[in-house]
């Protein structure tokens, strides 16, 4: 068993499988790998979308073995680094905590204190591989590992081999989601004037002269650009407006004057997962 010895505690603290068949399934200390043969390198990532909280596992205050633990009210700007572990047959077809099944061949992961549903992208830290999983159960209750993924989940990040790894676990706010995902398919598809050329003075690393803005999406959603222009906000000192140009909504940060400015506000949006902004004069 790579880290699910807690699971099935919680699970029957919690409610989650009270009717799953009884303590027999407990009876093995050993969880073990499907043989089927499935091919999981195309299992898609979990899509986030917005949820109410499931009507179990989460209470504010549990305890498990002894020790207590507090769930989250909000899982806006979760980020931790620890230890992954993973889980397979054993508690395949059974009731998580939150109330849905446990499917091995879904993207999905336990964590102790993350609201039930949230949705989190794993980066393992020893290849930078990533995966976007839904966080729908409780565990794993060991001092040292931080979550428990799917076996899916945990086969895309090449975790199965050594049966842990060091990763990174990322929030997702699913209300900016459709706005993220608007942003990577048309990154690179200019939608607005041009920054000028290089000869008049005007470069695509770093303005000079007229205003600049780096320009994060242009989306057909006054709805989406809004909420993808609040979450930018919150993560930036420098404004973030929407310029509107017939249907399309355009989520523009500046403007800027200063290079310097400008390359610090690109690295803290990529950092964010922003990667390709477009750079617009101020009449974009």
């Amino acid at each position: 068993m790579k880290g699910c010895g807690a699971l099935a505690c919680v699970l029957v603290l919690l409610g989650g499988c009270a009717s799953g068949g009884g303590s027999g399934r407990y009876a093995s200390s050993q969880d073990a790998y499907p043989t089927d043969g499935r091919d999981l390198s195309q299992v898609p990532d979990a899509v986030p979308k917005v949820e109410p909280l499931a009507a179990s596992g989460n209470r504010p205050v549990y305890q498990v073995l002894g020790k207590s633990y507090q769930v989250m009210s909000d899982a806006r700007g979760y980020s931790a680094t620890g230890i992954a572990s993973f889980y397979g047959t054993k508690f395949h077809g059974y009731d998580t905590a939150s109330g849905e099944r446990y499917d091995m061949y879904a993207m999905s992961a336990a964590h102790r204190s993350l609201p039930l549903p949230t949705y989190a992208r794993v980066t393992n830290l020893d290849n930078q591989r990533s995966v976007i999983v839904k966080v729908n159960d409780r565990g794993p209750f060991h001092d040292d590992r931080l979550i428990d993924l799917s076996y899916a989940a945990a086969y895309r990040l090449d975790v199965l081999a050594r049966g842990t790894a060091r990763v990174k676990v990322e929030a997702i706010d699913p209300a900016s989601w459709p706005g993220e995902q608007d942003v990577r398919r048309i990154a690179s598809t200019p939608t607005s004037t041009p920054a000028a050329p290089p000869s008049a003075g005007i470069d695509r690393s770093a303005p000079s002269g007229a205003p600049i803005f780096l320009q994060v999406a242009a989306l057909g959603s006054a709805q989406n650009a809004a909420r993808l222009r609040d979450s930018l906000q919150s993560r930036l000192s420098q404004p973030v407006r929407i310029s509107e140009n017939g249907a399309l909504h355009r989520v523009q940060v500046g403007p800027f004057t200063d290079p310097t400015a400008l390359e610090t506000v690109r690295a803290r949006l990529a950092e964010a997962g922003y990667l390709d902004p477009l750079l617009v004069n101020g009449s974009g």
